[in-house]
């Protein structure tokens, strides 16, 4: 019995062969069509995501037909192979059902590919609070960079259930909103007339005007009242930016400088105001002791 099971050196060392010849390959693979990829999209500024999906499917063939060559190239387990091949049906049966999660993992990812909700280099936020930078789509799990630099890891089956918003999906460009609050005593239209300043100054902001809006003397950017709240009355800019990038620099910068311009003109960015009332309250009069 242990006969049938021996392996020759020979056998041993052309099997072994064959395992490092395939990872060499397909470590060899990886590095090219990476640098494929990477200069493809510079040069003609095509969409990634094809291509990262199917290197990642190409490397898993490469693994899973080298590992079946060196498996095959040994004599003695031949006849395994052989017999497991006979029997592939109940094979498959019996890994489908163990891998059900695997399977729809890669089904998902897929489905990601084919109809793109999102794709590589796209900013996706998620409902619990999550966003970043889609990094690299597996044949297992999305790769999500956040904004610490930090990577979050998506199994294709959930991000595929998943209400996300991508802001680089279709247009890219994007109406920032820039709201300040100001006091009932402040001058409204002072006010009005500073944000618009600061806004229509800034590097970063475009015209997101429509021909015919420019035609019907549309403003560039409007600045309207959108509420009057308890202690403020709060005034939001409508400034288009070219991309989620710039608009969340753009929407720091004019913070920052509507927040000066505001202090020198004498805008008050109101506070909550709390008016104390304190009693004096007279101390009840002692109980006479009583008479012996």
């Amino acid at each position: 019995m242990l006969g049938k099971f021996s392996i020759t050196f020979e056998a041993l060392a052309i099997s072994l062969g064959i395992v490092a010849g395939t990872i060499l390959v397909a470590f060899v693979f990886n590095r090219l069509f990476r640098r494929f990829i990477r200069k493809n999209t510079l040069l003609i500024r095509n969409d990634p995501t094809n291509y990262v999906f199917l290197r990642h499917a190409i490397t898993a063939v490469i693994y899973v037909l080298g590992f079946s060559w060196a498996v095959y190239s040994l004599p003695s387990l031949r006849t395994v192979a052989n017999s497991l091949l006979a029997g592939a049906g109940i094979l498959a049966v019996a890994v489908g059902f163990a891998s059900q999660h695997a399977l729809s993992n890669i089904i998902s990812g897929i489905f990601i590919v084919i109809f793109k909700p999102f794709g590589v280099n796209d900013r996706l936020r998620f409902q619990n609070g999550l966003q970043g930078i889609v990094e690299d789509i597996t044949l297992r799990h999305v790769v999500i960079r956040d904004f610490e630099n930090r990577r979050i890891l998506i199994p294709n089956s959930v991000i595929s259930e998943e209400i996300i918003i991508n802001a680089d999906f279709g247009d890219d460009t994007i109406c920032k909103f820039v709201e300040i609050d100001i006091s009932y005593d402040s001058d409204i239209d002072l006010a009005r007339a500073i944000i618009l300043e600061e806004a229509l100054r800034h590097p970063l902001k475009i015209d997101g005007r429509t021909p015919e809006q420019i035609e019907a003397g549309r403003p560039e950017i409007l600045v309207r009242v959108i509420a009057l709240g308890e202690y403020y009355v709060r005034l939001r800019a409508y400034v288009w930016a070219r991309n989620n990038a710039d608009a969340f620099e753009l929407g720091c910068d004019l913070m920052e400088s509507i927040k000066k311009r505001f202090d020198r003109e004498g805008i008050e960015i109101p506070f909550p105001y709390r008016t104390i009332v304190q009693k004096q309250v007279n101390p009840k009069p002692e109980l006479s002791a009583e008479k012996e």
